[in-house]
């Protein structure tokens, strides 16, 4: 024992106070420089890598994104309405056995000419895929909607040498009321159509069929917030009206000569009987009424954008 306090002494008294085991040069080396610091837009945190990002995106042509599963519409009425209004079916299914009638023999000779394709399969496979048993023996199958990317609809209107005209819809949940107002923002020149992604309709087989297949003419895009979106239509140099029964002004003062429609324009619609939502309504630059005779709680969604989209154009023509 006393050789070994003896030992643990030496070695204490030969080490000097404060020593600490050598780096093997790896601190020298964490000192070395790293090279030139790279460019803001080789940075990727940086704003300036962003923007450049996005301008290569736009570079690429219109950005689009897939709106889920494909849809199945079901049901003879609803199949052959939707082979007339040029929905975009790519098949068409009918169960064996199925009753020939009249609209099922229309639905043949519209898929034939159509070149879409037709399938027989049994009733409990058609079952299986519609997830219904209630369609009559005939289901159409369309493709998900894939949606353009909002700012491409500004490239849109700058492409025709056009002022933009876009529609945006606030908390609508219909989709025959988003069929009806794509169908009208066709009808009627606008460059393009924005929803928002959630707690809003979207491009659903009973939205296609409502559009009367306007949908296939104008782009429809989707944002996560439409506020900021709005903000963005702004910064563009877009004025941005929201519709509402309590306006600043009246439908005939925007249409008027020199009036607000001449520019660049972005028209927000908001629910029937909800209207648009207080952060949408404070963004907007103007509130615009529609002056109506009769006093009645509200016009359709549909109908009201129809009727401003009208002024818009005649006031642009």
């Amino acid at each position: 024992m006393a050789g070994n306090s003896q030992r643990r002494g030496a070695i204490a008294k030969g080490r000097k106070k404060g020593a600490q085991v050598g780096t093997g040069g790896n601190r020298r080396k964490g000192l070395e420089g790293k090279g030139p610091t790279p460019k803001a837009k080789d940075r990727p945190y940086h704003k300036a890598h962003k923007a450049a990002q996005a301008a290569e995106q736009r570079n690429k042509g219109p950005r689009k994104r897939a709106a889920g599963d494909a849809e199945w519409i079901i049901g003879r009425n609803s199949v052959v309405e939707a082979l007339r209004e040029d929905v975009p079916v790519n098949g068409l299914y009918v169960a064996e056995g199925a009753e020939r009638d009249g609209r099922l023999r229309e639905a043949f000779m519209l898929a034939s000419e159509k070149g879409i394709s037709l399938l027989e399969v049994t009733k409990v496979e058609l079952d299986r895929l519609t997830g219904f048993n209630g369609h009559q023996g005939l289901a159409a199958r369309i493709p998900a909607y894939e949606y353009a990317h909002a700012d491409d609809l500004l490239d849109r209107a700058a492409e025709v040498r056009e002022q933009a005209l876009i529609v945006a819809l606030d908390q609508v949940t219909d989709p025959r009321n988003l069929g009806a107002i794509v169908r009208s923002a066709a009808a009627f020149g606008a460059h393009g159509v924005v929803i928002p992604e959630r707690r809003a309709a979207g491009m659903t087989a009973a939205a296609w069929k409502t559009s009367a297949g306007a949908a296939a003419r104008i782009p429809v895009a989707q944002t996560v917030n439409l506020t900021r979106q709005l903000k963005a239509y702004q910064e563009a140099g877009c004025m941005v009206v929201g519709l509402d029964m309590e306006g600043d002004i009246s439908l005939p003062e925007l249409g008027a000569p020199e009036g607000l429609a001449d520019g660049p324009l972005v028209i927000v619609v908001g629910a029937e009987g909800g209207g648009l939502s207080r952060l949408v309504q404070e963004t907007c630059d103007q509130i615009v009424s529609i002056p109506m005779v009769n006093s009645v709680e509200s016009l359709n969604a549909g109908v009201a954008a129809s009727v401003v989209l009208y002024a818009v154009a005649e006031a642009r023509r």
